[in-house]
């Protein structure tokens, strides 16, 4: 058995368990990401449907040689349209609680699954449709060994990518030109492609921490902040810094030095068992009190995996709890209209309890 085949055994057994703790027989996954970290599969379409003692990869023509290969801890059910194999293969699965995934399906495929299991009871089967909640982020929000190797390897493409593009910013180049940049540099290193589209936020546009990358021309004499991430196998990451074109004067130095100080201060001493919410307020608590609590108006971070941004919460109002081996962000930032912003961001995972920094691009030191 391969190393990724004893990952999805062990997934599929956490899985299970929280089926019989909902009391049901299956589910029905639909969500895409759920469906490759449970699975393997990468392909774009199918569905999952797992019993206590039976996992199925219901796909179509065009997947069912790549999900064969892929997922090996399945069977392959070709499918013809739409779901028309759910109604067979729920009852042949001993399903008659059927979970899915409320959090992904729309109000059509719920009609379409529900129409499915009309189907079935015509044919003397009754299953019951159950709606849950967030139980592929609750599994993903723990990572095993094999995803913090490619997080790992997501993290450094982005580090030596933001390391060499960074010190080839010059006054005239646009915020756009730099993005491009980081890409090539990022695809180059292996990225399969970003974790979402590069931010540069030259100016007063750092103000904005969402802002996409434009044509406006950096100028000595600013800041710019980079919020960027490569994605490799599957696995995202997620760097921000902010780099200042010339001397910096001293609102750049005042600024920043409470923006680092917010996050140094989270990262050694976040722990096991607080709660996002605690967490986020070891950094929150040091720009308030350095007079900036309204310019920190988002979350300290966020859980990264598959997605960009998925479990656990590292918020102001997150009452999940943090546990080892779970990855997330920790960036704080200050954002001044018209002047622009400093945000400052790391990777970290908790192990024995305490954080572990996965990000080593170098900081800006004023």
């Amino acid at each position: 058995m391969t190393t990724a085949t004893s990952a999805v055994a062990t997934r599929l057994e956490g899985l299970r368990t929280k089926l019989a703790e909902k009391s049901v027989d299956g589910i029905l996954i639909s969500e895409p990401s759920n469906r490759r970290y449970l699975s393997g599969f990468v392909g774009t379409a199918g569905h999952l449907i797992i019993s206590r003692d039976h996992a199925v990869l219901a796909t179509d023509f065009r997947y069912t040689e790549q999900a064969s290969r892929q997922a090996p801890d399945y069977r392959v059910e070709r499918t013809k349209a739409g779901l028309d194999w759910l109604p067979k293969l729920a009852p042949e699965l001993g399903i008659r609680t059927l979970a899915f995934e409320a959090d992904n399906v729309t109000v059509s495929l719920y009609n379409r699954i529900k129409d499915a299991m009309q189907e079935a009871r015509g044919a003397g089967v009754e299953v019951q449709l159950v709606p849950t909640s967030g139980i592929g982020l609750e599994l993903r929000s723990v990572k095993d060994a094999p995803e913090l190797a490619l997080m790992q390897k997501a993290v450094d493409i982005a580090d030596d990518a933001f390391d060499e593009i960074s010190q080839k910013i010059i006054p005239g180049m646009t915020e756009a030109e730099i993005a491009w940049q980081i890409e090539l540099a990022a695809r180059a290193r292996g990225a399969e492609s970003l974790s979402f589209e590069t931010i540069v936020g030259a100016g007063a546009n750092g103000a904005l921490p969402h802002h996409r990358a434009a044509d406006r021309i950096v100028n000595a004499g600013e800041p710019i902040v980079i919020d960027m991430g490569a994605r490799y196998q599957g696995y995202c990451s997620d760097l921000t810094r902010t780099i200042f074109l010339g001397k910096p004067d001293d609102e750049f130095k005042r600024v920043y030095d409470i923006v680092l100080g917010a996050q140094l201060t989270a990262i050694e001493t976040v722990a096991t068992g607080m709660t996002g919410a605690e967490c986020d307020n070891l950094a929150r608590a040091v720009i308030e009190q350095a007079g900036e609590g309204e310019a920190f108006g988002h979350s300290l971070g966020h859980g990264v995996g598959l997605d960009v941004h998925e479990s656990p919460s590292v918020g102001a109002t997150a009452k999940n709890v943090l546990a080892d081996g779970m990855v997330f962000t920790i960036e704080p930032g200050i954002y001044l209209s018209g002047w622009g912003g400093v945000r400052i961001e790391d990777i970290v995972v908790l192990e024995n309890g305490r954080a572990r920094v996965l990000s080593k691009a170098r900081k800006f030191v004023p």
